[in-house]
């Protein structure tokens, strides 16, 4: 133990101050200086195709090359990472509900962000194990694992939101007992004295245009029917006693919609979960990859100057632009709590142990040992948050949560933490407990 001590205070001293991790700390700097500087858009987003697609490709040559058995043993770690990160969603929403003072509807959100995975930290990890003047090898199906490890958490949101509100969320996102809950029964209520005044203003409008025209301002006279406000009523009363509001659903405030639309599992929720962009680029570059090393084209060898010289000089362009993301989103932590700070930062380290455990049973039940790096990975994937595929799910199915809070968490510290400690933590917990309980090997 001390030996590994020993070890990962020497990783973590050069973790440090690899160059990756120096343009994120020049990134950071950046608002905190004030320094009158605006990453492009355009490149961000480029640089982001080109890292999903390295990534993918690189992963689908190596796959190519895999055997039968580890094709299978490939499938079960994949469907051991779904359920890994669907238990990690799960569990983060009852430590927010426990240790936190979040509604309902922001933990769910938050949950689905840490239930899901970050590409930008796998791509650093991936650059982290590969930076030493030995590389810490890992399983070439990992790529893939980071599409699938992805999903989980958009479900788990959207599954945890869909119950709340079939248990009465208001259209604020506020459950009964939260500060600011409206009930069905006071939202119609509002409702109705809304258009209570707008017909007494229609009436007293209508009154007065006909003594204009008694007085021979008009030749027409228009007489309101005297039972429309009675219609109204009756109306509106049964859509009160019914659970809706006058023409609104008690869900969402969208003018129109059924109380209990559930609609949230839609087919264009669908479409944004399992087709989003990064998605979609990370499964094309696995394929093609796949694809052409089939035929005997290896396009990322050694020399390769497109996907693997310019690789890292690419990743830190990508954390110069993340550090300047990540220290802007702090700034929308001041009304979190320490509670909720302290989940930011200690959870990761609770979900890449979870997943270094199941990882370590699955190797110890195959009798195939992993290498340090797959642990080191699959950490990675379990103790990161999503800042892309959730955030545009949250955006398009729960606009009742915080648009802030979830980000500030995954951004400005989880990927915080993780690209400059958590890594090298996490490479520690794999070799402990790779030492601890060492695989025997089936022969």
């Amino acid at each position: 133990m001390p030996d590994l001590v020993h070890e990962f205070l020497n990783n973590f001293a050069h973790n440090l101050f690899k160059p990756l991790l120096l343009f994120f700390y020049m990134g950071f700097l950046i608002p905190i200086l004030k320094v009158p500087f605006e990453f492009p858009k355009v490149l961000y987003q480029s640089l982001t195709l080109y890292l999903l697609i390295a990534i993918g490709w690189h992963g689908g040559e190596e796959l190519a090359s895999l055997s039968t058995k580890e094709f299978g043993q490939a499938g079960g770690f994949m469907v051991i990472g779904f359920f890994t990160n669907l238990l990690i969603g799960i569990v983060a929403y009852f430590l927010l509900r426990a240790g936190t003072r979040l509604r309902k509807i922001d933990a769910a959100t938050v949950a689905g962000f840490y239930g899901s995975d970050s590409a930008g930290t796998f791509v650093t990890c991936v650059g982290v194990l590969g930076a030493g003047v030995v590389a810490i090898p890992y399983a070439a199906y990992m790529p893939v694992m980071l599409a699938i490890m992805e999903i989980p958490g958009c479900l788990v949101a959207l599954y945890l939101v869909s119950r709340l509100r079939a248990q009465g969320m208001d259209v604020h996102g506020n459950m009964e007992g939260e500060e600011g809950y409206i009930s069905a029964e006071a939202d119609a209520g509002s409702v109705l004295d809304v258009e209570e005044r707008r017909y007494a203003n229609s009436a007293s409008s209508t009154g007065s245009s006909k003594a204009y025209r008694a007085q021979g301002g008009g030749s027409s006279t228009a007489v309101a029917e005297p039972t429309t406000m009675g219609k109204y009523v009756e109306a509106a009363r049964s859509g009160e006693r019914s659970g809706q509001g006058a023409g609104f659903g008690s869900h969402g405030g969208h003018e129109g919609k059924p109380a209990n639309s559930h609609s949230i599992f839609s087919l264009k929720m669908m479409h944004e979960v399992f087709l989003n962009p990064g998605l979609f680029l990370l499964f094309g570059g696995i394929v093609i990859g796949f694809v052409g090393r089939s035929q005997g084209v290896k396009v990322t060898a050694d020399d390769d100057k497109l996907f693997v010289s310019l690789f890292h000089p690419i990743l830190c362009l990508f954390l110069l632009e993340m550090g300047i993301t990540a220290c802007r989103r702090l700034r929308d932590l001041r009304t979190a709590g320490w509670r909720f700070i302290a989940f930011a930062i200690l959870g990761p380290n609770v979900f890449a142990a979870i997943g270094i455990c199941i990882a370590h049973l699955y190797s110890m039940a195959l009798g195939e040992p992993f290498d340090i790096g797959t642990y080191a990975l699959f950490a990675v994937l379990c103790g990161a948050a999503s800042y892309i595929a959730v955030p545009a799910v949250q955006r398009l199915a729960i606009p009742e949560a915080s648009p802030t809070l979830p980000l500030a968490a995954s951004l400005g510290l989880t990927f915080t933490y993780n690209v400059t400690i958590g890594i090298p933590v996490y490479i520690l917990m794999a070799q402990s407990v790779t030492a601890a309980f060492p695989v025997e090997m089936v022969s």
